[in-house]
């Protein structure tokens, strides 16, 4: 119960969308995305991802960031700047990443390329002596212009990150849309028997804002006397964009989980 005995008081800070920030850099630090594009999607959009994807695996920030637009927004706020600096602080932190990523479908729009795709991503970093797994997945909707992304939908996003030897396994039951003021629940349930372990946890929801990138939330441990973590959320009364986020911990082991949830604005009855 070591670890326990360190961490109970502890604050945990943590990036809870690190999905995004590897979704914003979905063009590949290993792996290939060109292998796993749809076979019908245009040319010029191949081309743009493959350079794209042989820069990052330079992990040459300059020549990525050739391929995103002075103008380049998306819908968390981050600009152009935060962008590079948050992919920067990415890659020292994960330098093994893997990723798998399809295009789902394309449009030209105007003088528009819309390109929606899915990304698998998983990889390890050392924290402290502790090996970090992360396994992720992202959806999102870029627009491109003249051959540069000017910005950029995150449809939708999930993220888990494991450490220790036996890290608690985890079902999560969460929407992924929701309407404006609707509750719903957000529960975490252990789907193994704790037998005589210690659970401890923490559970926050935000907004996705630009500043949550690079200064990440404090969380607070909490024993929990049930195994799991169950919330009632409200969604705001404005159409936004939420982080549900959590992490479940024992002596042998940590979990940590992150999803997006979008609110919608709520249709008239």
């Amino acid at each position: 119960m070591k670890i326990l005995a360190n961490m109970k008081n502890r604050l945990f800070k943590y990036n809870w969308s690190i999905a995004l920030l590897l979704g914003l850099g979905i063009w590949g630090v290993s792996g290939s995305l060109a292998e796993a594009q749809t076979a019908d999607a245009p040319k010029k959009l191949q081309t743009i991802i493959s350079e794209i994807e042989a820069a990052a695996n330079d992990k040459d920030i300059s020549a990525v960031m050739e391929y995103y637009s002075s103008e380049y927004t998306n819908t968390d706020g981050l600009s152009r700047s935060s962008l590079s600096q948050a992919l920067s602080q990415m890659w020292e932190d994960y330098s093994n990443l893997n990723y798998t990523t399809t295009i789902e479908s394309w449009e030209n729009n105007g003088n528009e390329l819309v390109a929606e795709t899915s990304t698998k991503i998983s990889g390890t970093k050392n924290n402290q002596g502790r090996d970090v797994r992360l396994d992720s997945t992202l959806r999102s909707r870029q627009y491109f212009q003249d051959g540069k992304i000017i910005r950029q939908e995150i449809l939708s996003e999930e993220t888990k990150l494991t450490s220790g030897q036996n890290p608690p396994q985890i079902e999560v039951f969460a929407p992924k849309t929701v309407e404006t003021g609707e509750q719903y629940n957000f529960d975490v349930v252990v789907t193994e028997p704790l037998q005589q372990d210690v659970l401890l946890g923490a559970v926050e929801e935000e907004r996705t804002t630009s500043d949550r990138y690079l200064n990440p939330t404090a969380l607070e441990l909490q024993p929990l006397s049930a195994g799991g973590i169950y919330k009632l959320v409200t969604a705001p009364l404005l159409p936004d964009s939420n982080w549900l986020s959590t992490i479940l911990v024992r002596g042998d082991g940590i979990t940590m989980f992150t999803q997006r949830v979008n609110v919608e604005e709520r249709g008239a009855e």
